[in-house]
């Protein structure tokens, strides 16, 4: 697949506008590490090369063992998560789908404040958009050249 166009060069104001939502998230109560696993787990259902390959960087570079990011993917027939990072994952799945069942809300709701859960969902938009605008617009040649904290 060939470039498209440079969104990096050529979508300044756009990527100044998305630039601070990251700022704010890495003042959030909701801790990095699950914010980088929900980021990681949207990516693969999208099928963001670039953001996978950041995101499980990232989560390496916070300790996360290659065990639990290779069954990430069928993370609920696994023993490898805690409840809390459980009710994250299916959040972060209902929300990517745009269907938000009550069980999912009220399974949330039992680990995370209603700040937390805000957070947690705008951190969720915020890879969505990533996943979007690196899919639509496609670099390749970037595609494995991610160095851990290149965006810090």
């Amino acid at each position: 697949m060939e470039q498209r166009i440079n969104f990096h060069e050529k979508g300044q104001g756009a990527l100044k506008a998305l630039y601070p939502i990251g700022a704010y998230l890495k003042k959030s109560p909701v801790e990095a590490k699950l914010r980088e696993l929900i980021e990681f787990r949207v990516s693969q259902i999208n099928g963001c090369a670039y953001c996978l390959d950041m995101h499980s960087k990232d989560l390496r570079a916070h300790g996360e063992t290659e065990q639990r990011l290779y069954a990430l993917n069928a993370w609920r027939e696994t023993p490898f998560f805690t409840d809390r990072e459980r009710a994250a994952l299916a959040w972060a799945e209902a929300v990517t789908a745009c269907k938000v069942p009550d069980e999912v809300f009220l399974k949330v709701k039992e680990h995370f404040t209603d700040e937390e859960m805000v957070d947690l969902t705008l951190s969720i938009s915020a890879i969505n958009t990533w996943n979007r605008f690196n899919i639509a617009f496609p670099m390749p040649s970037a595609v494995g050249t991610y160095q851990v904290g290149q965006f810090a």
